[in-house]
């Protein structure tokens, strides 16, 4: 059996349990002893047969066998991103977060280290979307120092997303009236988030239901995923949207990638959306605002997870598969 354990967030302890029987190890067979003597069979039987024994004088239980593995050592926000400057940085560690917006044709701002290991531009970019928004913050420790579990019970809160509000024009504007998990893809149920998780899983799929004020229903398709240093969390829109008779957005035309990440000074959040909006549209109607003020929801509801789950220290952590 093995069982995966993690020591105040920091190494993960790998304990083996090792069961030996000896009931399974080959016998000896008999011949002659020194002397010329011959060995006398074990028992008394017919030739060939098994010797009947009690299983309990065949196995023994060894004693846990525990490994200490080192975690890996966080990474810095430097590390990642380090083509920022400073006055990029102030702004991304400060609570207000960068953003950067560009059409197909644009470039993007917000590159991390080609070694980092975080892409998440390719896989947007691959769905041909006509708009593209980065973010970019830091979510700076206070009480302690968060982890993989943490994030990934801040990500499952999603009846949190309704209560976050947006600034436009000087008014707080609340952007999704109604934010609710659904059974599943087919079955669009509403179901209640399920409570803190004491596991982490290798992977997970949930399907959403946002109700937009001014878009109509969204269905999403989250998809969360463990990586050696962070956890991607993947949405995409897998029905149209549709706004009174009106198609807005096809299927799969929508895509946020969001990547957390532990760093040394907090909790690295960094994504990149994309959406595709026909030309005609675009020309007479600048979504970007709009589409970004949704971001920017997703961006302050992942904050306040992050704010809650440090206030809310777990013991017994585990990992599964």
């Amino acid at each position: 059996m093995l069982l995966f354990t993690r020591s105040a967030g920091k190494n993960v302890t790998l304990g083996l349990f090792l069961l030996f029987s000896l009931a399974f190890a080959p016998r000896l067979p008999a011949g002659p002893l020194p002397g010329g003597e011959e060995e006398a069979p074990l028992i008394d039987g017919p030739s060939g047969a098994e010797p009947l024994a009690d299983d309990g004088e065949f196995a023994f239980e060894a004693p846990p066998l525990v490994l200490e593995v080192p975690g890996f050592e966080s990474r810095s926000f430097n590390d990642i991103f380090p083509g920022l400057s400073l006055g990029q940085k102030s702004i991304a560690m400060n609570g207000r977060g960068l953003r950067h917006s560009f059409e197909k044709d644009g470039f993007p701002a917000l590159v991390p280290n080609p070694y980092s290991g975080i892409n998440l531009l390719d896989g947007v970019a691959a769905k041909k979307p006509s708009h593209i928004i980065e973010a970019l913050i830091v979510v700076p420790y206070n009480s302690r120092e968060l982890d993989f579990l943490d994030i990934y019970n801040a990500l499952r809160k999603i009846k949190n997303i309704q209560n976050h509000t947006v600034s436009v024009r000087g008014n707080e504007v609340k952007v999704f009236a109604d934010t609710t998990r659904l059974e599943s893809a087919q079955k669009r149920r509403p179901v209640p988030d399920p409570p803190p998780s004491g596991t982490l899983p290798c992977s997970e799929t949930m399907y959403l239901r946002f109700v937009d004020q001014y878009m109509g229903d969204l269905y999403i398709r989250g998809e969360v995923s463990i990586g050696l240093y962070g956890i991607t969390y993947s949405l995409s829109n897998f029905r149209d949207v549709s706004y009174s008779i009106f198609r807005i957005m096809k299927a799969e035309s929508f895509s946020a990638v969001i990547y957390l990440e532990p760093v040394k000074e907090g909790i690295l959040v960094y994504s990149v959306s994309g959406f595709y909006i026909p030309g005609f549209i675009a020309r007479r109607v600048n979504l970007t605002p709009s589409m970004n003020n949704r971001i920017t929801v997703l961006v302050n509801w992942i904050t306040e997870g992050l704010r809650e789950e440090e206030n809310n220290i777990q013991r017994g952590h585990f990992y599964r598969q």
